[in-house]
């Protein structure tokens, strides 16, 4: 349904949206991926090692990094395919807001029982950006509770560098699990490359990464709100940073929209959405983003960003 050339005509929603801006971007990514050929994701045995090995340091230097990370064990394995069929979707939707837009991809499983517990891309954009996705595998699997979050936000403080991000940029993590609330000193050695010696703590280490990076769990509809896994990720990033997603084959949509109400175009994602979807389905996904003061409800202002104070209770919230 969705092409890199950003012909909207086949949209099932209400016609008439266009993109604007970011032109340049799509005319490359159509040019390649017309001369590569129609898109597959074929189930395969295993990811392209060496393209995702998580040993390797990786940098961007645009202004617009972003990273996109989901837990492929067991029910979440069919995550990447979701990410991959929408893909040309979220890069034409996003690149026509920030033309300097790369993404980076990461694959995390448990390294307590995966073999391929992380696995992660450089950043990149365009068609690139469809051939990255391919080398990741979503493995399954996952013999106890806990993911290996912490191993991904270990190599997110060590391993990955944007010098050049102006605003904070957005790091967004797709699961349903708790995580292991330690990094052994061995998984870090083995799988990273880094013989520091000593174990990690989790939670310190996602706690760094909020810091650098505008961090958000979004949550398959599982378990209940307060149990184990909003515990825990409520620690390791605030409680305010977990979005629970209602449906979810909306993800992207949920992912492009966050974005776009941070980067000033939540009224574009809108139009871009209901071109695509019924109106049932835009509010569905507008309502969990346009953000309310969880002490009064009332609505936040779409633009407001850092530490914000709401005007009706004096609430004080941190919207980095």
């Amino acid at each position: 349904m969705y092409s890199w050339d950003g012909d909207t005509s086949d949209w099932y929603g209400r016609p008439g949206y266009a993109y604007s801006g970011g032109e340049a971007a799509r005319s490359r990514a159509a040019k390649r991926a017309a001369a590569h050929g129609p898109r597959t994701y074929d189930r395969k045995a295993g990811p392209e090692e060496k393209v995702v090995d998580p040993k390797k340091r990786i940098r961007s230097e645009s202004t617009n990094p972003l990273i996109i990370a989901i837990d492929v064990t067991g029910s979440m394995a069919n995550w990447p395919f979701e990410i991959f069929d929408r893909l040309p979707l979220l890069f034409n939707t996003l690149v026509q807001y920030r033309e300097d837009l790369e993404i980076c991809f990461a694959a995390i499983g448990d390294a307590v029982v995966s073999r391929w517990p992380l696995q992660v891309t450089t950043f990149a954009s365009g068609f690139d950006l469809e051939q990255l996705l391919e080398a990741l595998y979503g493995e399954g699997g996952g013999g106890d509770a806990p993911e290996s979050y912490g191993l991904f936000a270990h190599w997110v403080n060590t391993h990955v560098e944007v010098p050049n991000a102006g605003d904070k940029p957005f790091l967004i993590v797709f699961g349903d699990a708790p995580m292991h609330p330690t990094v052994p000193a061995d998984q870090i050695a083995r799988y990273l490359g880094d013989d520091g010696g000593h174990d990690v703590d989790t939670y310190a280490a996602w706690q760094q990464v909020t810091e650098n990076w505008n961090t958000w769990f979004m949550r398959r509809p599982t378990g209940r709100p307060g149990d184990i896994v909003d515990k825990q990720w409520g620690e390791a990033i605030g409680e305010q940073k977990i979005f629970h997603i209602q449906d979810e084959q909306r993800a992207v949509d949920y992912t492009m929209g966050l974005i776009a109400r941070r980067w000033g175009y939540f009224d574009n994602f809108q139009q871009n959405m209901r071109a695509r979807q019924d109106e049932d389905k835009v509010e569905q996904v507008s309502q969990l983003i346009e953000m309310k003061c969880p002490t009064c409800g009332a609505p936040i202002p779409v633009d407001a960003a850092g530490m914000f104070k709401c005007s009706f209770c004096g609430t004080t919230l941190n919207l980095t």
